[in-house]
């Protein structure tokens, strides 16, 4: 009976100390996933525009915009005083510049464009992914 009263106390002391723990993983600042999940979400529109061939200049200049916008939430949002992680938010938004600035207004720009700014995505989520 002593042994069913201990296992029985062990199991509750663990569903609380599961509960808890989920608790404290689901209460982390969802901020940084949610500007990674627009802007994928702006590249992958951009992406799938490329791919239909189907370039529309007004689309592509307002997924690039938000995507601008959203880029300069990147070091706000992630909080981290790394010089190097800084740099490279900086980088994204100057290609992402880049591409506004250059108006693509058919898929042989849209692609010219997209190239730089993927590749700022890549080399800073090979480094802090």
């Amino acid at each position: 009976m002593r042994a069913a009263l201990l296992l029985l106390l062990g199991l509750v002391i663990g569903v609380i100390g599961t509960v808890n723990a989920v608790n404290a993983l689901n209460a982390r600042n969802p901020m940084p996933h949610a500007v990674m999940v627009t802007m994928d979400y702006h590249m992958g529109q951009l992406a799938r525009a490329l791919k239909a061939r189907q370039c529309d200049a007004a689309k592509i200049r307002q997924h690039l915009g938000r995507l601008q916008s959203t880029a300069t939430d990147i070091v706000p949002v992630f909080d981290l005083s790394e010089k190097p992680f800084n740099d490279a938010a900086g980088h994204l938004q100057g290609k992402i510049e880049q591409a506004l600035l250059a108006a693509p207004a058919d898929c042989t720009a849209l692609a010219a464009a997209l190239k730089p700014i993927g590749g700022a995505c890549k080399s800073c989520h090979q480094k802090y992914r």
